[in-house]
């Protein structure tokens, strides 16, 4: 619920953008620039508001001539942070429509990124985490590492976030190295990150254990049934009438 609650309003937001993300005002094309502005509050922040985020591409669908492709770029790298939560599918649904008569300054860099970002959100939602790293650091995805998620603090880590809510729900002990190629670090940074998430790495054996939660703990559960004797009665004498 209070994970919920955040995503709905996040303490962040102001005064000002509930009232452009909730009111009427959100269908006013004048309040782009202030929604815009507070995207790279986000970004500059490690802040996050999804349905900010959404207001801009709506608003960009009613008005193509506001299309900006390099906000929705950093809309999307945003939501990726935000798996399992559907953040990223909702963005995309509102791009089914981009604008194809923008006026941009440059060649528009959208259609070749989309692709690949999609392809990174659909490893993170597979929870395949090394792949992830490996077309992250690849030369194809240079351009997004160093136009937009070196602007974007926190993006590595929020990422890293996303493999240590699955590590955590999954496992009661896991090896270093696996570990490592989850979250894109070894070695000392491991064992930094490692401490940071309260979990321990025996040095001995370079294995870490993640302590029990809900998730990571399988309990055997006993489901009982009572049927009272006129319920059964109901039940035999349906079945003799179906004869």
């Amino acid at each position: 619920m209070a994970a919920t609650s955040a995503w709905l309003s996040p303490p962040s937001r102001t005064e000002l953008i509930e009232n452009l993300v909730s009111g009427v005002d959100r269908y006013n094309p004048s309040n782009v620039g202030i929604l815009e502005d507070y995207l790279y509050h986000q970004i500059r922040s490690e802040e996050y508001d999804c349905l900010a985020n959404l207001a801009i591409l709506k608003l960009y669908q009613f008005n193509p001539d506001l299309f900006n492709p390099d906000v929705v770029i950093n809309i999307l790298l945003k939501a990726l942070t935000a798996e399992p939560f559907p953040d990223f599918n909702l963005c995309i649904s509102l791009l089914d429509d981009r604008p194809t008569n923008a006026t941009l300054d440059e060649p528009d860099p959208l259609p070749t990124l989309l692709p690949l970002l999609t392809n990174l959100y659909n490893l993170l939602h597979q929870c395949r985490f090394s792949a992830f790293w490996t077309l992250y650091r690849s030369d194809e995805l240079e351009v997004v590492r160093e136009n937009y998620t070196v602007e974007c603090a926190g993006f590595e880590d929020a990422i890293r976030e996303v493999a240590a809510r699955s590590v955590k729900a999954t496992f009661t002990r896991i090896s270093g190295e696996r570990l490592g190629s989850y979250v894109d670090l070894s070695g000392s940074k491991l064992e930094a990150w490692v401490a940071k998430q309260r979990w321990a790495l025996d040095p001995s054996t370079g294995v870490v254990s993640i302590p029990p939660n809900p998730d990571n703990q399988i309990e055997s559960v006993v489901i009982q049934e009572h049927i009272k004797l006129p319920q059964l009665g109901k039940v035999i004498s349906h079945s003799v009438q179906a004869k």
